[in-house]
């Protein structure tokens, strides 16, 4: 492990202990991970005793299910299911990968993430009861969709849409994750919705246990978590630039020979 990746792991090592933190995320979907960034976090993750949790790219990525299935994922999020049908297309793409025995070990949920899927959430909490999938609410795409800024994300609107969603969670049984522009300031809104059902809240790295909002550390982990994303941001720069740069002199070698047969020729 490289100095980045030591920290990372102390980071996440403090945050289970004392922040509620349960996982680490990545995205197949619009953050692209690649398989070698995937397995350093793994392996980061795995140190740190944490889950590890995906958005895959789309209701019926089959191709991400089974590598989720290969690298052991515990968390599985599909984006922009708007419809109940898009909902049934995950349901049966995830019974389609995972027998019914490794389905025990797995979340399965799916995004909440514009105002169209909102407005059929009845119909939606029918299949995913049905399906054994839970909800994740993503804020600042919900927001963008409604035309709205991320400042929007802790309004008393949102307020009103996060709870709606909450309550057919409870209603039903169903996981619930709030997600999207989390910051200390989302501590109210979250809180809120943890009287209702709020089993994890995320930020784009990090997932916490929603129980830490009723122990008063939401916000301290909050700060390790935005220090847990610049690290690795900063790992990947590095690893790729060291790449990038791997092949230089044996790339100027080659150019500075060319120019001489070249030369010779002419």
């Amino acid at each position: 492990m490289n100095k980045h990746e030591k920290r990372m792991l102390a980071i996440l090592e403090t945050a289970k202990a004392d922040f509620g933190v349960l996982a680490v995320k990545a995205e197949f979907e619009a953050e692209g991970t690649r398989v070698d960034e995937l397995l350093r976090l793994l392996e980061i993750a795995r140190r740190a005793g944490v889950k590890v949790a995906i958005k895959i790219g789309g209701c019926e990525a089959i191709r991400d299910l089974i590598e989720c299935r290969l690298y052991g994922v515990d968390y599985i999020i599909a984006p922009m299911v708007e419809t109940p049908y898009a909902l049934k297309k995950f349901v049966d793409a995830k019974n389609k990968v995972y027998p019914a025995d490794e389905q025990q070990d797995v979340s399965f949920l799916f995004n909440v993430e514009t105002r169209q899927t909102f407005d059929q959430l009845k119909e939606m909490g029918e299949v995913a009861q049905k399906g054994g999938v839970g909800m994740v609410f993503g804020r600042v795409d919900f927001a963008g969709s409604m035309g709205h800024t991320r400042d929007f994300v802790n309004s008393d609107e949102m307020a009103g849409y996060v709870n709606a969603v909450a309550d057919v969670c409870r209603d039903r049984g169903l996981e619930l994750v709030v997600g999207g522009g989390v910051s200390p300031a989302s501590v109210p809104l979250l809180s809120d919705a943890r009287t209702r059902r709020l089993d994890r809240f995320e930020t784009r790295k990090v997932i916490f246990d929603g129980a830490v909002l009723e122990s008063g550390n939401a916000e301290a982990g909050m700060e390790l978590a935005i220090e847990f994303e610049l690290l690795w941001l900063k790992n990947k720069r590095d690893y790729y630039r060291s790449i990038s740069a791997e092949d230089e002199a044996r790339i100027a070698m080659m150019e500075a020979r060319q120019s001489s047969s070249a030369k010779k020729a002419a």
